[in-house]
């Protein structure tokens, strides 16, 4: 094989790496993590997945959005051990924690009171319907 022969196969392989790696870099990858259960173990694995996922991927480089609902709903409330934690997560662009209205209204209609939420938390109407929609837009579904 001739010298240019060699070389044009090596251009085109550099270029069509380049664009592979540009494209890797210009992906945004998103994750929809559901919590439904009042079990503090599982919301902390929970939260650690947020943070360990956001840590390996890198500021921009991933979304995470925390769908809590039923039981779960405990993680995103005031009262929470692990509310401190959820609001400093909630300032970041990144993650995004969301409460079920539906169990809101549960609990108003068992306790008389709706719960309070820790802030930084956004209320969806349903938050199987969000997980659902997530899902359809592409994220990963993640259910610790």
């Amino acid at each position: 094989m001739k010298l240019s022969k060699v070389l044009a196969i090596m251009a085109v392989s550099m270029l069509a790496l380049g664009s592979v790696t540009s494209y890797a870099k210009d992906v945004s990858h998103r994750i929809v993590i559901q919590v439904s259960s009042a079990d503090a173990k599982t919301q902390h694995l929970a939260l650690n997945n947020v943070a360990n996922v956001e840590k390996a991927m890198g500021p921009g480089n991933v979304t995470i959005e925390v769908v809590a609902y039923g039981p779960g709903l405990s993680i995103l409330t005031a009262k929470n051990k692990q509310a401190s934690r959820v609001e400093s997560m909630a300032m970041n662009d990144d993650i995004t924690f969301s409460a079920c209205h539906n169990t809101m209204n549960a609990v108003k209609r068992k306790t008389g009171k709706m719960p309070v939420l820790t802030d930084g938390v956004r209320i969806v109407p349903a938050g199987v319907i969000r997980i659902m929609e997530l899902q359809e837009k592409g994220y990963t579904y993640i259910r610790p």
